[in-house]
């Protein structure tokens, strides 16, 4: 059975930093895209950052682009993101998936796998 367990969400001033993790059990996980979505109260699920299997390719939002850093360790099979200068609009659930696809991804039809998501909180 295939797990991926986020951590690390919570509640930041604006301008704060906060590390997730996301660790992933039942797959082969150094074989697997990894990726991270957030999805705020209303709203659709956004592509915030992705890593390929072997962290030679990584692909980032527009939003996310010189604040987040994505990155993985497969030894630990687990994949972080790195969010440094929090706004309020960063506000969200934040969900790490994995992909199978040999191209990565950003839309969410091509993740297979999903966490239940952590909480991010960034006050004003």
């Amino acid at each position: 059975q295939v797990q991926l367990v986020e951590s690390g969400g919570g509640l930041v001033q604006a301008g704060g930093s906060l590390r997730l993790s996301c660790v992933a059990s039942g797959l082969s996980f150094s074989g697997y895209n990894m990726g991270w979505f957030r999805q705020a109260p209303g709203k659709e699920r956004d592509f915030v950052a992705a890593v390929s299997w072997n962290t030679a390719s990584k692909y980032y939002a527009d939003s996310a682009k010189g604040r987040f850093t994505i990155s993985r360790d497969n030894a630990k099979n687990t994949v972080y993101l790195q969010m440094n200068s929090l706004k309020p609009e960063d506000t969200a659930n934040y969900y790490c998936a994995a992909s199978s696809t040999r191209v990565l991804p950003a839309e969410t039809r091509e993740y297979r796998y999903w966490g239940q998501g952590t909480q991010v909180t960034v006050s004003s």
